[in-house]
């Protein structure tokens, strides 16, 4: 069982209930030593005395505060607990509040609470009043030299303490480009919205912390178990030249995007049109030629000249009517490319 690293009364009006404080966090964190990458041999840090430059240890070491450029006040663990023996050895409910009017940005870290010695009955009825109230515990706690803003939760069958940020502490969002509720430029449409939350409550189910792990920290380690085997424990990998990306439009398509989340295919591009008109693509149907239709619309293909009349011989006549006819032929299926192009304008407009 690990050991307490508080011991104190939690203060509920006039009832004090005897407690002992648990951490109810552990940091699972990759622990990498620093190395020397000329020999491998791990970074040492010594504390020195800055006077002397001896090396000082454990036992020699206590705590000052520095009220003057070079002066310190020596304060001993006992000094600290006799400023305010109370502080530092009680949690001192201010008020009660809905836990839903605590945005999570003030949570801090968690601690369990567990009853002291006789404190049994004490602890579960404050553990079924904050069940039954459904609130949570507004207290201050005093932790090593800190005082802090503290929460108690009941979770499950046990009271936790979660230190709370104070509002000095949250860093203002003034200078963030957030989008205002009624900014045009970030303005969602209902399609948008009702495709949003079909994907949520496509992805929505029970909370199971049992199924998510530390993938990352997995995978490291299994790097790390992949180059022992391959007796590559000295080999300093070096990065690879990054490739250019290429550059991303500006513009979403978030319909095709939320489409594509909830395993639908994109809607083509033209389909946004809502155009019933147009063929299916793929199809060269030619459309149906009307009396009242604009032949503006259509670039005639350009007359083959007629062989100039006053030809000095017959020859070079022939000659000149065979090239002429060639650059009509040409112009004619140039000309054709545009026409089949402007054709289905042609039929919406007859429609």
């Amino acid at each position: 069982m690990a050991r307490s690293m508080w011991k104190g009364a939690i203060s509920f009006g006039l009832v004090h209930i005897p407690v002992e404080m648990y951490p109810a966090a552990s940091d699972q964190g990759l622990d990498l030593t620093m190395l020397d990458r000329r020999d491998f041999a791990p970074i040492g840090f010594k504390r020195y005395n800055k006077a002397t430059g001896k090396e000082v240890s454990w036992d020699d070491i206590v705590k000052g505060y520095e009220y003057r450029d070079g002066e310190y006040v020596v304060l001993t663990d006992e000094d600290l607990r006799r400023a305010n023996p109370e502080a530092t050895q009680s949690i001192d409910i201010l008020a009660f509040v809905n836990a839903e009017q605590v945005p999570l940005i003030y949570y801090e870290q968690p601690y369990y609470l567990a009853p002291g010695k006789g404190g049994d009955k004490v602890y579960a009825l404050l553990r079924e009043t904050l069940r039954e109230v459904g609130k949570i515990g507004i207290a201050n706690v005093v932790i090593r030299v800190k005082q802090h803003l503290a929460a108690l939760v009941c979770v499950g069958d046990t009271i936790v303490l979660n230190t709370l940020r104070y509002p000095d502490e949250i860093r203002p969002v003034d200078e963030l480009k957030i989008p205002a509720a009624d900014s045009k430029a970030a303005q969602v449409t209902d399609k948008e919205l009702q495709m949003a939350k079909a994907l949520v409550e496509g992805m929505s189910e029970k909370w199971k912390p049992q199924q998510y792990h530390d993938t990352y920290r997995e995978d490291v380690l299994a790097l790390i178990k992949k180059k022992v085997a391959a007796n590559q424990t000295k080999t300093l990998t070096e990065p690879e030249p990054e490739e250019e990306k290429p550059a991303k439009a500006n513009v979403i398509d978030l319909v095709s995007l939320l489409q594509a989340s909830l395993g639908k295919k994109p809607a083509a591009k033209a389909a946004a049109d809502d155009d019933d008109d147009e063929p299916p693509p793929g199809k060269s149907a030619k459309p149906a030629r009307h009396a009242d239709d604009d032949d503006s619309d259509e670039t005639p293909a350009p007359r083959a000249r007629k062989a100039p009349a006053h030809a000095a011989t017959h020859a070079s006549a022939k000659r000149t009517t065979a090239a002429k006819s060639t650059s009509a032929k040409t112009a004619t299926k140039a000309a054709a490319k545009p026409a089949a192009k402007a054709a289905p304008a042609r039929r919406r407009k007859a429609a």
